[in-house]
């Protein structure tokens, strides 16, 4: 019996390093995904699929717009108590966003907050502007700092992670960052995992639907635009070891969560099996592919889907769906256990992932305005709820936030505003984005509340926003709108 056991191990290697190879090799344009996970404090590498293809990012961009604002709260540059100002170029960002008008002012700590939880690409543009005095010059730092961590697959041209030539990471890039965050800045960690924010009557839950779903689950972001699909940056603690998961390209705002439980699920469960997998290095080692990011533009957004799915899409994947390369994290608890059949009990199902609520939480109140404690926190609190409450003119705010869904264009440099109007957002937050047309802000003159909401509409969404009026005039409008 001693004598065989060498030889059934080695065939198990074996084995799975050719089933890796197939991987690799076979053809994944329908269902382009790219996985791994790592150990955090180690950067040890226990699983990696497509981890330095390059991708677009979406909004997973925003923890290193957090990373490069939290290292400047750190060096001193700025505080978290520091006002900043709502410019045009934030206030015309498309959704999601807090649609504040420009001139409302809001600290790095409330932006941070918003920009993380609400995934709010306003907000992103601000800190942008507020640390880098641009977004050009922010994103210079940006590329610094990836290219000072070693992130050599990763350039960046804004804030937020619209649609935007020059906007692209990995898998192990991300893997690089997140590990960057809890290591330099293990005093501002809470930014990456809070579970909700309230903003006057509103609440807004994180995205990231591991956040008080699977146990321990403790960061980072999300993100979606058509050409990425849904990507997902987690992480959680059990027993003191930390994991990382990366998820590039799932098709749906649950596959993406389903997903990386499960990788996570794996790591945590099988390490007294390391044996059966080969080494794969660290992180930092893993050899960059040379290659175009992959266009997912037509599964996510064209075709069977009407309009852009959105960053929170609630869609349930199928138990016998995905790609070759995707089928063992998404088939169900046979394809799931490949390597532990008999000797681990089942990892979760996709099903059952999502089955339960989250675990209930107060949420955390974010306003405008300076730092505010006690009665004064209250009382902002309640001023925002207060201006929430004023009911919209018309229709016209609704259209604007509403008509580039459908008319998202297939090239990506054109108009990040148009292409990305609802991709990044959930429904909520596209009703959020219509609202600020009628709120009335306290640093906003009543008189001009009705026109800074239809200026936005100019920048990114003029021609949806001009249709009803065609209508009228068919004559004179194409033209002043062309």
């Amino acid at each position: 019996m001693h004598f065989f056991r060498p030889l059934l191990r080695a065939s198990v290697v074996n084995l799975f390093l050719a089933a890796a190879t197939l991987a690799v090799v076979a053809p994944r344009a329908a269902n382009a995904e790219a996985l791994l996970l790592i150990e955090a404090d180690s950067g040890k590498v226990l699983q990696a699929e497509n981890a330095t293809i390059p991708w677009y990012p979406a909004s997973v961009t925003k923890i290193m717009t957090a990373y490069v604002t939290l290292k400047a709260v750190k060096d001193g540059k700025l505080t978290l108590d520091t006002l900043l100002t709502v410019s045009p170029v934030a206030a015309s960002q498309s959704p999601s966003k807090m649609g504040f008008r420009p001139g409302t002012q809001v600290t790095v700590d409330n932006a941070l907050k918003m920009m993380m939880v609400k995934s709010a690409n306003d907000m992103a543009v601000v800190l942008a502007e507020g640390v880098g005095g641009s977004v050009d010059g922010f994103s210079a730092m940006m590329n610094q700092t990836a290219q000072k961590l070693g992130m050599t697959q990763t350039s960046y041209v804004n804030p937020n992670g619209l649609p935007a030539d020059g906007q692209i990471t990995s898998a192990r890039d991300l893997g690089i960052l997140s590990r960057a965050v809890l290591r330099d800045l293990p005093e501002y960690e809470y930014f990456m995992h809070i579970p909700a924010i309230r903003f006057g009557k509103r609440v807004t839950g994180n995205f990231n639907k591991l956040i008080g779903r699977y146990p321990g689950a403790d960061g980072f972001k999300t993100g979606f635009i058509c050409a990425s699909g849904y990507n997902l940056v987690a992480s959680a603690t059990r027993n003191g070891r930390r994991l990382i998961a990366v998820v590039l390209g799932a098709n749906s705002g649950t596959a993406r969560a389903v997903k990386a439980a499960q990788l996570l699920e794996r790591g945590f469960s099988q390490d007294g099996l390391s044996w059966l997998r080969p080494a794969l290095g660290t992180v930092d080692n893993l050899v960059p592919v040379d290659a175009s990011p992959p266009n997912l533009r037509e599964d996510m957004c064209g075709g069977k889907r009407k309009r852009p799915a959105s960053d929170d899409d609630d869609a349930l994947i199928a138990t016998n769906g995905g790609s070759a390369g995707s089928g063992a994290l998404t088939g169900g608890a046979a394809q799931v256990t490949f390597f532990t059949a008999g000797l681990q009990p089942p990892l979760m199902k996709a099903s059952d992932l999502l089955a339960s609520a989250a675990a209930p939480v107060e949420p955390v109140p974010v306003y405008t305005g300076p730092t505010r404690t006690g009665a004064a926190l209250i009382a902002a609190v309640a001023a925002d709820a207060d201006q929430q409450a004023t009911p919209r003119r018309g229709k016209k705010s609704r259209v604007a936030a509403h008509k580039p869904d459908a008319g998202e264009k297939p090239k990506e440099a054109k108009s990040d505003a148009k292409q990305n109007a609802k991709p990044d957002a959930n429904k909520p937050d596209a009703k959020t984005a219509a609202k600020p047309a009628s709120i009335k802000h306290a640093n906003a003159k009543p008189a001009s509340a009705v026109k800074p909401a239809e200026k936005p509409a100019t920048s990114g969404d003029a021609k949806p926003a001009a249709k009803p009026k065609a209508a009228t005039k068919p004559p004179a409008k194409p033209k002043t709108n062309g």
